[in-house]
């Protein structure tokens, strides 16, 4: 069985103190402001208690969050340095040293199965960590010429660990296959905003906005890539020994949208129910079920009304799968389209196809045959007023939360400050969300294309405005085209 790789080292006698390597220098200082974090977080008159589990606990809040961000910071040293140890490992076990390659020198088939062991990780956490690392190393020239790395962008967000291994391999992964197809000069401005971008959100919103930069790079590539996912979409369903019937699907963007849509419209039906206050149409019977039940629950229903029902399940009659497409897209067929709910974009080509068939909601809302500000006659979002707030909000304005689980809400409330049902005074929030925001005092400051949530003074003494929405995930350089 292969074991971590082990080193033996002759003793040595005490040596002053050095420098720290340049490599590390960063690890120390933000090992540094950790301790000064976890120092700064225990009670004045000391911690009470012998185990660091006594320590945390005696943190207050504001401090546990310093120490998670200061925790954080130095994860993301290690993974720099772990990447770049990596590629220097696989660097050194190539093929052309064949037995005498340093994976295979200390036991190993290859430096994927080597950086495991010592890691702990598994081998698809391994290879990321070498795509990273070679990605983001510094490249030589036949001349000997030290050459900077394919990525300076995130190889230097690394080296600062403003950004961490899995947003980098996100980032480089996606340039590597479509910089082949694309101006080199595009491939920098896309790859420095993206970067920028991994530094401000959370790795899903990271997602959407690399595959929308993806489709912007190599627009021909689309449909291509769609076609591979078109052919490996498949459903298996087998019986198991105790009568469980297991379902497998692997399904591209096209046959997903309508599924997803209607498995979503019933499991939103059944939640809303849940929720308090609702005493006219809550069930007599608390349901207990879980997500993951409720939602096989409704691809039966889904099943029974198509083999034999003659009337629309009701949650279903409001539900329409939203493409969103600009009207030169459509018309050129030249470009990308979304699918609310769904990350990947489709081509022009599969929006055009799909208008055929369901509902199409262009990119451009509002026009003179839509009466989107409706002022205090009707207290209820209409569905246009609903597609325009989702095409801003890109789902909830707050969390990112998928579209088919968020509400329009008034931003000034209908009946305590008369707030008019107007796009002006709408957004698009999950329910957790919606009850945290009003709870907590935050403000909202919509625009037409973005939304702005203003922290109240306890969570933010400076109350700096913080950006929401679908920019949100957007690159800057789109936003300030």
């Amino acid at each position: 069985m292969e074991q971590p790789p082990q080193f033996a080292h002759p003793a040595q006698p005490a040596q002053p103190a050095q420098p720290a390597p340049r490599a590390l220098a960063a690890l120390e200082r933000d090992v540094a402001a950790l301790r000064e974090a976890w120092a700064g977080a225990m009670p004045a008159w000391g911690a009470v208690g012998e185990t660091a589990q006594a320590e945390v606990q005696q943190m207050s809040d504001a401090r546990l969050v310093q120490v998670t961000d200061a925790l954080a910071k130095v994860r993301r040293d290690v993974d720099a340095a772990l990447a770049m140890v990596a590629a220097e490992v696989t660097k050194r076990s190539g093929p052309e040293f064949g037995e005498t390659g340093l994976a295979k020198a200390q036991g190993f088939h290859n430096p994927t199965r080597l950086i495991a062991a010592s890691t702990g990780a598994s081998r698809a956490d391994a290879v990321r960590l070498i795509a990273v690392g070679i990605a983001t190393a510094e490249r030589q020239a036949f001349s000997g010429e030290r050459m900077p790395a394919r990525h300076p962008h995130v190889a230097a967000a690394l080296e600062a660990a403003t950004i961490g291994i899995e947003a980098a391999s996100a980032i480089t992964s996606m340039l590597d296959r479509a910089s082949a197809r694309a101006e080199t000069s595009r491939v920098d401005v896309v790859e420095a905003a993206l970067v920028d971008l991994a530094a401000r959100v959370p790795l899903e919103i990271l997602t959407r906005g690399v595959r929308e930069a993806e489709a912007r790079l190599d627009p021909d590539g689309v449909e291509p890539r769609e076609e591979e996912l078109r052919m490996e979409r498949s459903l298996t369903m087998r019986e198991d020994g105790r009568g469980i019937v297991h379902l497998h699907a692997r399904l591209d963007p096209e046959s997903a949208a309508p599924l997803k849509a209607a498995i979503e419209a019933l499991v939103s039906d059944v939640l809303r129910r849940r929720e308090p206050g609702d005493g006219d149409h809550a069930p007599v019977v608390d349901d207990r079920r879980s997500i993951p039940q409720i939602q096989a629950d409704a691809l039966a229903a889904l099943a029974r009304h198509t083999l034999g029902c003659t009337q629309t399940l009701t949650p279903l009659a409001k539900t329409t799968v939203v493409v969103r497409v600009d009207l030169e897209t459509l018309v050129s067929e030249l470009g990308h389209a979304r699918i609310d709910g769904l990350d990947q974009p489709i081509s022009a080509a599969t929006a055009r196809r799909m208008a055929a068939d369901a509902e199409l909601v262009p990119a451009v809302l509002g026009g003179d045959s839509l009466p989107l500000d409706l002022g205090r006659a009707a207290r209820l979002f209409t569905k246009a007023q609903r597609l325009a707030l989702s095409e801003r909000d890109g789902g909830c304005a707050s969390c990112g939360q998928n579209i088919t689980y968020v509400e329009a809400h008034h931003i000034a409330w209908w009946e305590r400050d008369t707030g008019p049902t107007d796009l002006s005074n709408g957004v698009m929030l999950c329910s957790f969300c919606h009850h945290m925001i009003h709870r907590d005092g935050w403000q909202i400051h919509p625009s037409t294309s973005e939304v702005w949530f203003i922290p109240p003074p306890h969570i933010d003494p400076a109350q700096v405005p913080r950006l929401g929405g679908r920019a949100r995930f957007q690159l800057r350089e789109d936003r300030a085209a």
